[in-house]
């Protein structure tokens, strides 16, 4: 009876494909209970035919599903989709016009009636191929919703060549190493591809490897600062920042290996403060940290300031005890968390 119901918070811009994927778990034939939270019921538009029946905000749906808005408080939406009868397989919580998905993130955190009956499961992000170029040079809330994701949905894909889409691509793993992309037309990701990917377990970040981390850049210590990689751009590199998109200005991945085993509560310490002074400007920041003298695996990850740590499976055998750091954010100085992360080696 103890299980708790996943949660996926759903974002992207205006146009990206949500919708479209919303309807799709609103009335395909899966044979799961999904319940869906909307802004606004009129965005979804949903297919009346298809609706069993409703009750105040939520309209019940002949697949099982339900598809409810957040009027107000998301807290209070949560606790009554909670004591429905008969549960949920998962719930979905679309994030329309949201800049940030980090509050809605938060509040998985932060409340204690939310925490002990869900859990949240990603933050997964639809973003149109077709006019994310434009999107990553005007909007600042679509650089943010790509950084904050736990995997990406890269719809309309057939509306542009294989080589924009690598482009694309290359220029989403600049802003955001860890996520997955999938690509999709009209949507059409396998739904559980989408649920169940337990972003924010602890126990499911086995390893760090963000694929621009190539075994060249593995020298002890190296920093890797994705954001001053323009090369097609011909401009100064001393920066590390990306100058050629101004909604993107600020925002970069920096990635941290240490082979050396490091001082827990120094390393422990490092992080609060770091979160502290920069919580709001980190969107997300995961790592595993090889302790001295402890056989488990030390993972981390954060939200802005909010912070989940705890010492997880042994290491085994074949692997290297490698400590990895992966921070998500606007104006990350790279190499005072080089300096700060190395002085913590024990």
């Amino acid at each position: 009876m103890n299980q708790k119901t996943p949660v996926t918070v759903l974002t992207g811009y205006l146009g990206a494909g949500k919708t479209t994927l919303l309807n799709r778990i609103l009335s395909e034939d899966h044979g799961r209970r999904y319940a869906v939270i909307v802004n606004e019921f009129g965005e979804v538009g949903i297919d009346n035919d298809l609706i069993v029946g409703a009750d105040e905000e939520v309209f019940e749906m002949n697949n099982g599903c339900v598809c409810c808005t957040v009027r107000g408080d998301l807290i209070r939406v949560l606790s009554g989709l909670m004591k429905r009868k008969g549960g949920f397989d998962a719930i979905i919580i679309e994030t329309t016009g949201l800049a940030d998905p980090g509050p809605v993130a938060q509040t998985f955190f932060v409340d204690d009636d939310v925490r002990a009956r869900t859990e949240l499961d990603s933050v997964t992000t639809v973003v149109d191929a077709l006019h994310l170029p434009l999107r990553l040079g005007d909007s600042r809330e679509a650089v943010e919703q790509i950084a904050f994701a736990d995997q990406i949905i890269l719809n309309k894909t057939d509306l542009v060549s294989e080589a924009q889409l690598r482009d694309i691509e290359a220029r989403i793993r600049r802003l955001n190493p860890l996520a997955p992309i999938h690509r999709a037309q009209r949507s059409n990701v396998p739904l559980d591809m989408i649920l169940g990917r337990g972003g924010f377990d602890l126990e499911r970040i086995t390893e760090l490897q963000p694929e621009f981390l190539n075994p060249a850049h593995g020298e002890p210590g190296h920093v890797h600062d994705e954001s001053c990689e323009d090369h097609d751009h011909g401009h100064d590199h001393q920066h590390g920042h990306a100058h050629d998109h101004a909604a993107e200005a600020g925002i970069s991945s920096v990635s941290l290996i240490f082979d050396r085993p490091m001082n827990g509560p120094r390393v422990s310490a490092w992080i609060n403060d770091v979160l502290q002074a920069q919580g709001p400007d980190i969107l997300r920041a995961k790592g595993i940290v090889s302790v001295a003298g402890e056989d488990r695996r030390l993972v981390f990850q954060a939200v802005h300031m909010i912070l989940e740590g705890d010492l997880q499976r042994p290491w085994r055998e074949d692997e290297t005890r490698t400590s990895r750091l992966v921070f998500i954010g606007r104006n990350l100085d790279a190499e005072a968390l080089k300096a700060g992360f190395e002085a913590c080696a024990a």
